[in-house]
């Protein structure tokens, strides 16, 4: 579900009203072209919690990066579907996510030309790093993906 929200910048400078990005609960920051801020709650009735793992849940550290690549094309600003997610380097995995946990995800834009995006992301858990991303790549939905044009 997706809805309207009104957001500010860290200094409460700007507002505007975004729409949360699918898969999120709540939009805390949005600076198209600089910054974003959201929060993902980890509810226990994911159906992957079935099979990874049934007696020790975690949320599927490759679920936690397409949530941070959807912020990140938020942050990127324009239409979110014209920027798809193309390389991903430095990820850390610190910390297991689990069943109830509230998921903070911030994405700082690092670098931007016409065609791509880069980024750098921390998912946060109470506070504490569970992941982050140096730098997450993202082109132009456009674009021919490589090897194909």
């Amino acid at each position: 579900m997706s809805t309207a929200t009104q957001t500010s910048t860290a200094t409460g400078a700007s507002t505007a009203t975004a729409e949360v990005p699918p898969g999120f609960d709540r939009l805390v920051e949005l600076v198209p072209g600089e910054r974003a801020v959201a929060v993902r709650n980890i509810p226990a009735t994911l159906p992957v919690f079935d099979h990874h793992f049934p007696r020790h849940p975690i949320l599927p550290g490759v679920l936690l990066l397409e949530s941070m690549a959807d912020l990140a094309k938020a942050a990127a600003g324009g239409d979110p579907a014209g920027w798809r997610l193309a390389s991903v380097r430095g990820v850390r995995w610190k910390h297991f996510v689990a069943p109830g946990d509230q998921v903070e995800i911030t994405v700082e834009v690092t670098g931007r030309t016409q065609q791509t995006t880069d980024v750098r992301t921390t998912a946060r858990v109470e506070g504490r790093v569970v992941a982050a991303a140096r730098l997450l790549t993202l082109v132009s939905a456009e674009k021919p993906r490589e090897g194909t044009a």
